[in-house]
């Protein structure tokens, strides 16, 4: 990252500030705590001090929505491949 580029970004209002690579890491592993991270993800999902951790903590959010939508899919199929092979034999 070249100096001018350091200089813009400390110009930025903290609320708009980009993460490090760190931070990105760090915040995926908390959101992967079971319900600490669920918690968490809410709160920062709504939290606007800032932007671009808000946006982050959504997407992880709606990954999370949709693994449990493919998931209670999964399980749908599953039970029902078991009743249907439990009342063919």
């Amino acid at each position: 990252m070249t100096d001018r580029e350091k200089r813009e970004i400390e110009m930025l209002p903290p609320k708009y500030r980009p993460l490090g690579a760190w931070e990105y890491f760090g915040y995926t592993f908390l959101f992967a705590i079971p319900l600490i991270g669920l918690i968490m993800m809410i709160i920062f999902a709504f939290d606007d001090s800032s932007i671009v951790r808000r946006s982050f903590a959504r997407s992880y959010f709606c990954l999370f929505i949709i693994a449990g939508v493919l998931l209670g899919i999964l399980l749908v199929i599953v039970a029902v491949g078991g009743i249907a092979a439990s009342v063919v034999s």
